[in-house]
């Protein structure tokens, strides 16, 4: 079996990460198994002890780092299993009367709630694990999750513009807004930027500040080297306050004026 360098330099990458955008939560993989023994084959992989929540599971990488591995029978409810296709997304499930009263004035609303969320298809993966980049223990990751501020976050999508410029849309589930951000990217491919949910920080630890970038590692070079790009035009973060009774032109000279 190839071993992670053979398909990424996460040193490199990760290194690149944090150079320019100073990240403090562990950037991590998450994979998706059609067996358990796949799953339970990961180098250290822990095995949760408890009932969580999907987005307990992914804070245990991200938080703590640790390897963990998780199965639908580890999730409470149909939900997190359901988004990551461990669950049937069947006729009980999609009509969502868990959810009717508490997050939604009506069933009706609760059903158009999940109808709206993006999901793996159900079908194929019976496992799941997350793990920090850096252990390189997920050979290569489907995706990648990485926790950022917004600040943070609008200077990574600029660096994933920076070559190739594709203008970017994601979308707003509200609560279970992890259909948001690892439902979508694990379903599409595609770079998905979330607002993580009431849950995600309740359970999930992510903090009032952060937002959630869910990216299928490909993308990642690009973005390095977008951000590096961007910083040699002066256009780094921290991002600096310029004073909002400043004369602009002398700051915006800095960059237009060559």
């Amino acid at each position: 079996m190839k071993k992670m360098e053979d398909f990424y330099n996460w040193d490199d990458l990760l290194g690149g990460l944090n150079k320019y955008l100073r990240l403090r939560a562990t950037p991590i993989g998450m994979k998706l198994f059609e067996t358990v023994e796949e799953m339970e084959a990961i180098d250290r992989i822990r095995r949760p002890q408890f009932i969580h929540t999907a987005d307990q599971i992914v804070a245990q990488a991200c938080r703590l780092g640790w390897t963990v591995g998780a199965t639908a029978d580890d999730f409470v409810g149909a939900q997190c299993g359901a988004v990551l296709g461990l669950r049937p997304q069947d006729d009980a499930w999609k009509k969502g009367e868990n959810y009717a009263g508490v997050w939604y004035e009506t069933t009706e609303d609760a059903t158009d709630h999940q109808s709206a969320m993006q999901v793996v298809p159900a079908g194929t993966y019976t496992a799941m694990a997350v793990s920090p980049l850096s252990s390189g223990r997920l050979n290569p990751p489907d995706i990648c999750l990485i926790y950022m501020t917004p600040a943070q976050m609008i200077l990574f999508i600029n660096g994933l513009q920076w070559a190739g410029y594709k203008k970017l849309d994601f979308s707003v589930v509200g609560e279970s807004s992890c259909a948001d951000s690892w439902g979508r990217a694990l379903s599409t491919g595609e770079p998905s930027l979330s607002l993580p949910c009431f849950a995600e920080r309740r359970y999930g630890g992510v903090l009032e500040d952060e937002l959630l970038m869910a990216i299928p590692p490909a993308y990642l070079p690009k973005v390095v080297e977008g951000l590096a790009k961007l910083s040699s035009n002066g256009l780094r973060y921290p991002i600096p306050q310029y004073g909002i009774q400043n004369d602009a032109r002398a700051g915006l000279a800095v960059s237009y004026n060559k």
